[in-house]
């Protein structure tokens, strides 16, 4: 089936694609995040999807909205991340006209009360609280390699809100904010499981011509800056020794992320990294699983099947529309770290080596069917609609993504992997890191040929 994209006189573009059913998945997706607060305080996107679905200009309180989709069975959400803030509405597909008003009045015309304000900060406090004390570090790795990859711009910001920004952010804060970035330029309407002209009917009733409650004032602090990836070191000393108590107590780990900047997703290069991120697949070393869970993959079979007191190796692709950022995240004893961050770094330069016909046909099957599979899911096509439309006014269909893949060669992922390896790494390390190598020597290590730390510094540890 395919999506088709509308825009209107204001600049929002409609876009939608019909599936059997008796529900459908509407939302707004909105060009805003947390790599647009250069100018602001950090942790508005945090607010902000905090305080969604709260009172608005015809709701008179939360409660209000989740009883008026309650009548067409439906259910809202609210995402934020880096680049995208998402609001979101799964309904029967006779309501879409609420579900679109409902939206419209959600995203333009919020009341953000000082009463909402007040318990969003507490809610944001113990939310920070709590991704301290976890057992999987995963979050806090992932905004400490951004940090480090893109120091103080763009994607490096901050996604959550730091604690000492928790009682400056108020209603003028967050109007400024919205001023600029909630236009209707910056958003698309998307929708599954509804005819498109109905829902650009729905788009041209609730969302031409309204006045946000912030005022239609010219907007003059839009950020536009390019991710700047500058490579760097990010570390937190912390005591991991009583993450979790009991009877069977989560060993003290320390975690290693390393990272080099990849690409775009805009780029041709951008589906070969997405097949050596599957390569290199990897996972906990206690996750039950067989091939089809990647079993196969480098990770597991150099690193995990070999060294028993691995816990984790894991790769990751991140990628943004003017960046992009692979990394190999690695968990062990505190006195296995230095040897641990060996390991790694050799995987990358192994990454340049020579990969085989079964092993590169393996990870491009794997990526096609795990696409295929996620696409199953309407709340999926939904996000997968939105963002490329948001991105690119267009949308890839699925056919033609795994037509790419299919055409992806050794050549070419020995070619993007020479290119990443030329970067200076992004490292971030959490935990007891008494025996944590320099970030040169870690540098020089993924420079050399066989991915080792020098031979001075292995001698005198």
């Amino acid at each position: 089936l395919e999506t088709r994209v509308t825009v209107l006189e204001n600049g929002l573009r409609v876009a939608s694609q019909n599936k059997f059913g008796q529900f459908c998945t509407v939302g707004l997706l909105i060009n805003s995040g947390s790599r647009h607060e250069a100018k602001y305080l950090s942790g508005i996107s945090h607010f902000l999807e905090k305080l969604a679905f709260s009172s608005t200009a015809q709701f008179g309180s939360k409660d209000e909205i989740l009883l008026t989709l309650e009548k067409h069975g439906g259910i809202c959400d609210c995402q934020a991340s880096r680049d995208t803030i998402m609001y979101a509405v799964s309904a029967d597909a006779k309501g879409l006209d609420t579900v679109v008003n409902l939206l419209a009045d959600v995203a333009l015309q919020p009341r953000l009360s000082d009463e909402e304000i007040e318990m969003t900060r507490a809610a944001i406090r113990f939310e920070l609280e709590d991704l301290n004390m976890r057992p999987d570090p995963e979050p806090l790795l992932t905004e400490m390699i951004h940090a480090a990859a893109y120091r103080d711009n763009t994607v490096g910001l901050n996604r959550f809100c730091p604690v000492e920004n928790t009682d400056k952010i108020d209603r003028e804060v967050l109007h400024s904010y919205l001023r600029n970035y909630y236009t209707p330029d910056r958003m698309v309407l998307a929708g599954v499981g509804i005819e498109h002209e109905q829902l650009v009917e729905c788009a041209k009733k609730h969302l031409l011509g309204v006045e946000p409650v912030w005022g239609s004032g010219q907007t003059k602090d839009v950020d536009r800056s390019v991710a700047q990836y500058t490579g760097g070191i990010v570390k937190v000393e912390k005591d991991m020794s009583d993450v979790s108590l009991g009877p069977t107590p989560i060993p003290e780990l320390t975690h290693i992320m390393i990272g080099l900047e990849s690409c775009s997703f805009l780029e041709e290069d951008f589906i070969p990294f997405a097949v050596l991120n599957m390569m290199m697949g990897g996972g906990g070393s206690f996750s039950a699983g067989g091939p089809g869970k990647g079993m196969f993959t480098r990770l597991y079979l150099n690193v995990l099947n070999r060294h028993h007191w691995m816990y984790n190796a894991t790769s990751y692709h991140h990628s943004y529309e003017d960046t992009g950022l692979l990394c190999i995240h690695a968990s062990a004893d505190p006195k296995q770290v230095r040897e641990m961050v060996e390991i790694i770094t050799r995987e990358f330069i192994l990454m340049a080596g020579a990969v085989g016909e079964v092993e590169l046909e393996r990870a491009k099957t794997q990526l096609k069917s795990m696409l295929m599979m996620n696409l199953e899911s309407r709340p999926v096509i939904f996000e997968d609609v939105g963002r490329q439309v948001l991105a690119t006014n267009t949308r890839k269909l699925p056919h033609e993504l795994c037509a790419l893949i299919s055409q992806v060669k050794s050549t070419d992922i020995k070619r993007v992997v020479t290119k990443m390896l030329h970067k200076k790494p992004a490292v971030a390390a959490l935990g007891d890191l008494t025996d944590l190598p320099t970030y040169e020597h870690i540098q020089a290590a993924l420079s050399s040929k066989d991915g080792r730390l020098p031979r001075m510094y292995r001698l005198f540890r």
